[in-house]
Parts: structure tokens; sequence; C-alpha cells
């Protein structure tokens, strides 16, 4: 199956899911169910759930952790900080999402440095650790990169940075799909362990408390994810 005839089913998907919300025959703090059984409802694949499923967690409608599915969250006011993941198509598009990043969470990351709590680092070097156990495994990679980034947004103490990043979801983290699948194993290799050091980067300074430190490193970070994704 194309791209874009995914994404056109995971949007009927996540519209037929966000109807049964909407209507309350699927209430808030409801387990959503298994991905097989949403596969044999809807008649799709795995990856079209998963998909679908992502939508909903970019519209504030479920939470997901892992291990325990996913749940239906209160339908948040709407937000205008909304990425959808059926617009990110090329590679103009993710660059555009990582400059308007760069404006957001080198403070975010500043801040982080000055107010973390201990709870908030060891969240943090958690975080790290997953991150590193998704080598050579893109999606879950992925949300480890998110839910990190997510992390140093909350070490701020500052709600606003949490909420925009919650909106973004881990969409603001997808590569654009011809990139990944042109890229060899030895080439995602070198990727992966290049983003987690700068990862480590940013986490140290936070460690330290250094505020300059800190947002230097998420600059170098971002400005190299941007680079990356140019041949």
């Amino acid at each position: 199956m194309d791209r874009d005839g995914s994404a056109s089913l995971s949007h009927g998907v996540a519209d037929r899911l966000t109807a049964l919300i909407v209507a309350g025959t699927v209430r808030p703090g409801d387990k959503l169910p298994a991905e097989s059984a949403l596969m044999e409802r809807y008649g799709v694949s795995r990856t079209v759930i998963r998909e679908a499923v992502s939508r909903l967690q970019v519209a504030g409608l479920v939470e997901t952790y892992r291990g325990k599915g996913s749940f239906v969250l209160t339908r948040p006011a709407q937000s205008p900080f909304v990425a959808d993941p059926g617009e990110l198509r090329t590679t103009d598009d993710v660059v555009a999402l990582i400059d308007f990043r760069l404006g957001i969470e080198v403070e975010a990351a500043a801040l982080a440095a000055q107010r973390r709590t201990p709870t908030q680092l060891r969240r943090l070097d958690e975080a790290l650790g997953h991150f590193s156990a998704g080598a050579g495994k893109p999606s879950i990679a992925i949300e480890a990169d998110y839910t990190l980034h997510l992390r140093i947004a909350e070490a701020a103490n500052n709600r606003y940075f949490v909420d925009l990043l919650r909106s973004l979801g881990p969409t603001m983290i997808a590569m654009p799909h011809t990139r990944l699948a042109a890229a060899d194993e030895t080439a995602q290799a070198v990727h992966f362990a290049r983003v987690a050091q700068e990862h480590s980067d940013i986490v140290a300074a936070i460690r330290r408390r250094d505020a300059l430190g800190a947002a230097a490193a998420t600059r170098t970070h971002l400005a190299n994810s941007r680079a990356r994704l140019r041949p």
C-alpha cells in the first residue's frame, strides 16, 4: 500500500473512532479495543490502525501507555498548534517544523536546566535509556525520541511548553518516508548514534544546571536534525 492510500485509510478509521468518542459510546477513561480487534473491525492493517491512533493522540483524544493500550481522554479545547501527520509529506514540511521547534525548545531546555527537579532528572535519564533501546527499531525510537523532548519541556515547569509539544505529538520526530526507505542499515546506525549523543549532551547540561549549555546543545541537535534531512 502506498503512503497516500495508508493515510486515507487511517483518516477514515480515525474519523470513525472520533465519532464513537464524541457520541459517548467510548467514554473518557475507557480503553480502546486492541489493535487486532480494530484491524478485524475495520478490515485494515496494523500500520493503518497505529496511524489512526496517532491521529487521535495528536488531537488530544487518547493517550497511549506502553504495554497497557490507548485510553480515551476528555476532549481538550482545540489547539492552533496541531501538526497533522498527513500534512508532513515532504522534506520541506519537516524542515519547516524543525525551524518552528528551534524557536521553542531551545528556551525550554535552558529553563529545564534552571528549574528541573530530581524526579524530572530521573525521568530524563529513563527517557534516554528508552531511546537507546530503540536502536534498529524506528517506531520505538521515534516514540522514545518524542518522550525525551516532552520530558525536557516538563522539566521547564511551564505548562505552555508541555501543551505545545503534546499538541504536536510524535509527528514532530518522524522523518519523511522516502528518506527512511533510502537509508541503509549502516547509515541508520550512524544516524542513531549521533542523535543519541546529542540527546546525552542536552541532558548532561540540564544535569549540571547549565542553562546556556542546554540551550546550545538543543540548538545543535535540532540544527543537525534539519541538516540530516537534506541529501
